[in-house]
């Protein structure tokens, strides 16, 4: 936590570029987005949905809270979710799960399955193996490297994936890669795109 603090203080607003291929909602559609950050995800998010933001970081709300006054953000853990169960139709779990260790990622999966009503979704998306990435760092834990900045990254696979979310029926998982020119080379990007649907009890 100190380490997301730390950046989101001195460096403002971590990331850039917009959130492509959201899901096309209804109307009043109540979601809660995991780890909403400086709110590049939210900015997406159409207006039409009641959404509800948490994020571990205090700076990251209230860097937040500039462009998206009319959203409801809350400080939290996505390990320990302060809702009632079967609260939301959807959940976004963007680029969170990967900065927690083993323990955390299934309690984050459990807390999801918990609170989304029967019938909900949750839309994930997480860096994959063949991130330009994988293997930087102190490796800290299977697949997960720690950086200079004291933030660690797990990297995930399409069967870990659905190990994970293992109370939820998968509705799609897939792998997307890209080019990044980087320094004039061009190097893979790797994304792991899943929705999971709650069934009926």
């Amino acid at each position: 936590m100190k380490s997301w603090d730390s950046d989101y203080s001195t460096r403002g607003r971590l990331w850039g570029g917009g959130v492509r291929n959201l899901p096309d909602l209804p109307e009043g559609t109540r979601v809660l987005e995991l780890g909403c950050g400086d709110g590049k995800t939210l900015s997406a998010m159409p207006r039409s949905w009641s959404i509800v933001a948490l994020d571990i970081s205090l700076p990251a709300l209230r860097l937040c809270s500039r462009s998206h006054p009319q959203s409801d953000l809350i400080l939290a853990n996505a390990e320990r979710l302060p809702f009632k169960s079967e609260s939301f139709d959807g959940v976004f779990a963007y680029h969170v799960a990967g900065h927690l260790f083993l323990p955390g990622r299934r309690a984050l999966a459990s807390e999801v399955s918990r609170v989304l009503k029967s019938g909900g979704k949750l839309f994930f998306r997480e860096f994959g193996w063949l991130d330009m990435r994988m293997g930087e760092g102190q490796e800290v834990e299977e697949a997960t490297f720690l950086r200079g900045s004291g933030i660690i990254t797990h990297y995930f696979t399409e069967s870990e994936t659905s190990e994970l979310f293992c109370r939820l029926v998968p509705a799609s998982i897939e792998s997307n890669c890209w080019n990044m020119r980087v320094r004039g080379r061009y190097l893979v990007r790797s994304q792991i795109e899943a929705i999971f649907l709650k069934g009926w009890e």
